[in-house]
Formats: structure tokens, sequence, C-alpha cells
């Protein structure tokens, strides 16, 4: 008998599926070509090899994709789908699964199409039972960023600096927000091996760095990623949420710059259809390279494609963007003057960079470069919760925060200047940069032990990397391969003034951040007061 999905999950399926089986010759494909018929089964893995053995039960009501239609297994697995050579035929995972790894240790969740001599073009999944069970339950999802490597030695920062010290997550899944690479697309093997170790389940999604360099336009700029990757658009089920994962970025040949965020048709066409289907009080996640908010004075996402694209989601209530690229941490809120017509502010979480500022920045006793970010935040990765109701949390996870420093915690960096004159006017101050901070996070801090007192919210750059800025100004030689980034204004940023009307001698500062996800977190440094000499 085939093992299938629950009554209650297959009769919900059945309003839409004939919308989702539309055939592809109704929808507009990305490339040319003649249709190839696939056809196929997805079935229960049991032994663990490729391809379906002996007793591998086939799985009713798996949905599965050429990144435009869906349609689904019948009673027994099997499937049929049209799709043109270069399309990528993938299943949509459903919770209480997880793929079986490839060679390369990543999932094996797709095939690429590619011309046979009858037409027709047999393909198999498999997806084994990942012992969570179909019931919503909290789950971990690791978040990274910008890995952007071009060449060995970044190779083993990311190694070392990166993957190891996570050791053997329980993450359910993980996800790069692109730029794997940093335009070098022959390193894919060797980063793909390496980010196996981390025995998750990983997905990726392109980024303007992962073009290939003799791409004449959009339609061929992904030839070697999709050839590791597959799919540039697909998504996949877990617990009780949903992930997207979408190519943003549009190649502009000829234009500077060469790129911009956005989406192409058969992408909206594949949202369409799948959003369809998926039950409305669902966790979204949508997962790109390019924030969907402009940044640098100028558009740097098209306009029509976000208010296409927030008009699809406008009426769901549970939703969060991922994006990458900016090389800082930001939060952002989308409302009315984005064009975002929801119940509630659309929030977009940019995470920071897992190479940090391109691996740059004076190198540690174990020979890794700081990597801080223009915006003071270290270079790391994050962690998403996802609970059995939907809702979410967030952490950044800095990569190699100092273990005997209490100004430097895994919530926030302290600045605060060694040493004032007694009596001074209290013209100088404590700095908090609280890596996940937002406008309305509550910052306070208190001088030896005394009443807390609310810190200030500054749109400056971070002072501590001001002071890697100075020392490689001031350095007779480079500091390391590259320096550090140039330090620009911080968005989660605090400040408190410094009292100098105390005793002479050693004074205790304490910070506290209340996070929204995370509750409450200290830091803790000191100044000196000092008597002026006459």
């Amino acid at each position: 008998m085939s093992r299938t999905l629950p009554w209650s999950f297959l009769l919900a399926c059945i309003g839409s599926f004939a919308a989702l089986a539309v055939p592809a010759a109704a929808s507009p494909a990305a490339g040319g070509g003649a249709e190839v018929e696939v056809a196929g089964s997805v079935h229960l893995e049991r032994d663990g090899r490729p391809g379906r053995g002996t007793g591998e039960a086939g799985l009713a009501g798996v949905a599965v994709s050429n990144g435009r239609d869906l349609v689904r297994t019948d009673a027994q697995g099997r499937y049929r789908i049209a799709a043109v050579p270069g399309d990528a035929v993938f299943v949509v995972k459903p919770a209480g699964y997880r793929f079986v790894a490839g060679a390369d240790g990543l999932p094996a969740f797709w095939r690429r199409i590619e011309a046979e001599g009858d037409g027709r073009v047999h393909a198999d999944f498999g997806l084994q039972a990942d012992g969570r069970g179909r019931a919503p339950s909290a789950f971990e999802v690791l978040l990274f960023a910008d890995t952007q490597v071009k060449d060995a030695r970044d190779i083993d920062y990311y190694r070392r600096d990166i993957v190891e010290p996570l050791g053997r997550p329980r993450a359910a899944l993980g996800v790069t927000l692109g730029d794997l690479v940093d335009d070098e697309v022959g390193l894919y093997p060797r980063l793909n091996e390496i980010t196996a170790q981390l025995g998750v389940p990983w997905f990726h999604v392109p980024g303007n760095h992962d073009l290939d360099p003799d791409a004449a336009g959009d339609g061929d700029s992904l030839r070697t990623w999709k050839a590791s990757y597959g799919p540039d658009t697909y998504a996949l089920e877990q617990g009780a949420a949903a992930f997207v994962f979408l190519d943003d970025v549009v190649v502009q040949p000829g234009q500077a710059p060469g790129y911009v965020g956005g989406l192409r048709e058969d992408q909206f066409l594949f949202l369409e259809n799948y959003l369809r289907q998926l039950p409305r009080e669902r966790l979204l996640v949508l997962g790109m390279h390019i924030p969907l908010f402009d940044t640098g004075g100028r558009p740097t996402f098209r306009a029509a494609d976000r208010a296409r694209l927030f008009a699809l989601l406008r009426d769901r209530p549970r939703l969060l963007l991922l994006s990458g690229h900016s090389h800082n941490q930001r939060h952002y809120r989308h409302g009315a003057v984005d064009g975002w017509q929801g119940a509630q502010p659309l929030h977009e979480y940019n995470v920071g960079a897992a190479c940090g500022a391109f691996w740059s920045g004076a190198a540690d006793a174990q020979g890794i470069p700081d990597a801080t970010m223009s915006d003071g935040t270290p270079n790391g990765s994050a962690l998403l919760t996802v609970h059995g109701d939907g809702s979410y949390a967030l952490a950044w996870r800095p990569a190699r925060p100092p273990v005997d420093d209490p100004a430097f915690t895994a919530a926030m960096a302290l600045h605060a200047p060694k040493v004032l004159r007694r009596g001074a006017y209290p013209a100088w101050g404590v700095y908090a940069n609280v890596f996940m901070g937002e406008a309305d996070t509550r910052v306070e801090y208190r001088v030896d032990g005394g009443e807390w007192q609310p810190m200030r919210r500054v749109e400056r750059a971070d002072p501590r990397l001001l002071l890697e800025n100075a020392a490689d100004d001031l350095a007779p030689a480079l500091r390391g391969y590259d320096r550090s980034p140039e330090a620009v204004p911080s968005t989660h940023l605090w400040r408190g003034a410094l009292p100098t009307g105390l005793e002479a001698g050693e004074h205790a500062v304490e910070v506290r951040a209340f996070d929204r996800w995370q509750g409450e977190a200290r830091a803790s440094i000191g100044y000196r007061l000092e008597d002026a000499g006459e």
C-alpha cells in the first residue's frame, strides 16, 4: 500500500489542483525549444541509495514543478509535467520529510532537463522521513549571506571561521543568500564540500557575484550556478513554514551597474501558482539576494516588480523576507511609503555577511582577518527559529566574539574612552553597537551600579571601526591583505554620555539591550577619571 500524506492535506489541495496542473504550454518558459514530457515518481527513500528501490512506496500529494507550473503526485506517487530543455524540474518538499543527499552532499531535489531523442525524460525523486513528524514543531534554520570566496585562502577562512565553529548543528536546513563566490564560479565544488561538513540540508540563492563572466545577458548568466545548484527559484516546506527562494538579480548588459534587483515573468507565475495552494495562515519566508528596499540613494530594485510582489503577498498575515548583498546588517519594515499595503509592516531582515567586509582587516592569532562590516557588525551567521504556531525568532551569531572581553558579546560591542578629565564637560560617551537592534529597541546604561538611563540611538560610524581605519592609515605597511572597510553610519548604534563629576579613579559602565526575540542582553566596559595637573 502506498504511503500517503494526511487526508486533511490532500483534501485542502483538491480545490486548487486543477489550477496547479496547468500545462507548461500555457506558461511562458524562461528559455526556448520544444517541450519535453517529464514523468516519474516521488517515493519514500528507505535504503539511502539513489533511485527507487523495491518496497519504497510512492508518496501522494507531493508538488513537482518546472519553475512555472506545479502538479501533484497521484496515489502511487507518480507525476507528469511538461518542460523545455534547460528547465530544472524539482520537488517542493513537504513538511515531515527531507531530501536525500546527492554525491556533492547537497539535497538531491532537482533534475536538469535536456533534450532527448523521443521527447520524454524519466526522473524519480526520493524523500526520507525526517523524524520530526508532520505536526508543526519548532525548528531552526541557519542563514548565511555573502560567503564571497575568491580563492583557496578565502575558502580556508570560511571553513575555520564560519563552518567548523558550528560543529554539527541541529538545524533542519540552511541557506546561503547569494554571492557564494566573488566571481570565481569554479570554486563551487570546493565550497560545497566545506558546507556539506555541517551535515545540514543546504540550499542556495544566486547573487550578482555568482554570474558567469562571459554571459551575454540575463538568460545565460547562471549556467555554471544552475549546473551545481539547479533551479534559481523554488520552494520547500518545513514545520509551520514555507520557504520560497528567488533569484532576484537581473543582468543589464552594457549598463552601469550591470544588474538590478527584480523578478522575471516565469518567477511571478511560479509564485502565483504556489501561493494559490498554500494555506494563508502558514508563515511564508522569501529568501533572495538583493534587498527589496532601495539603497545608496538610487533605485536598486525595480519598483514595478516590488509592487507586483507586494500585491501577491498583501493578504498573507505571516511573512518574513530575507536578503543579503549589503555587507551590513539591518531590519527594514516596509510600509505605505514603500508601497506595502498589508495590515502590518512587512519585515525584511537584511542578513550580515559571512565574509563580513570581504574577508578584510588585520588578522588574529589564527591568521583569520577581522572582517568587521562597515556598520560595525562582526562577520558571522544568523539563526532563524520557527515555532509551531508560525511565529519566528532571529539571532545573529558573530563568528569570533572574544571570550575574555565583556565589552564584546554575541549581542553587542561597546566603546568608551579609557580616561577623561574629572570635572570636564560631559561631551564624551559610551557607544553600544547592538547588532540586531532596530529603531524601537530599548537600550540602557548605568555607571557604578546606579540607576538605569536610556541611551540615544544615533546614526553615525561605529567608533570601534573608526579606530581600525585610523590604525590602517597610520600603519607603515599593510596590516592585512585588505584594510578594514571605511566606517559608515550604522542603523543600530546607541550613545550615552559619561559622567565626569564622580570621584577620581575607575568607573564601571553596564549596558543592557532588550531584543524582541532573545530578551535582555548585557555587556560592560570601564573608564577612568583623572584630576588634571596644575
